[in-house]
């Protein structure tokens, strides 16, 4: 006998996990099969940064997340007021070698 309304997924957090990683820099490259986002930490003064994790989606659970994010931020704005971005967005030469990126 099935539960239709038993739509609830078990999602394990491992201590390690729970820590998170902090990064203050994305990079969005994709093809036409997946989206890769690069989580990257910068930091003052060091010329060299590196990825602290990257993350592989299909196509549509970029839109997913995308969708999630945008509701998230209109949901924490609204509680704390706009969040407010720098004039001038901080211009990275990077090269990657591979779709332009997005951060």
């Amino acid at each position: 006998m099935s539960d239709k309304n038993n739509n609830q997924i078990n999602i394990e957090l491992s201590p390690e996990m729970a820590d998170g990683i902090y990064s203050n820099l994305a990079i969005i490259t994709h093809s036409h099969s997946e989206f890769v986002v690069d989580f990257i930490r910068m930091m003052p003064g060091i010329p060299k940064a590196k990825v602290k994790s990257r993350i592989i989606l299909t196509p549509q659970h970029a839109k997913r997340l995308f969708k999630a994010l945008k509701e998230n931020i209109t949901k924490f704005e609204a509680m704390h007021g706009e969040i407010k971005m720098p004039e001038r967005e901080q211009q990275f030469p990077l090269n990657l070698g591979g779709p332009p990126a997005e951060a």
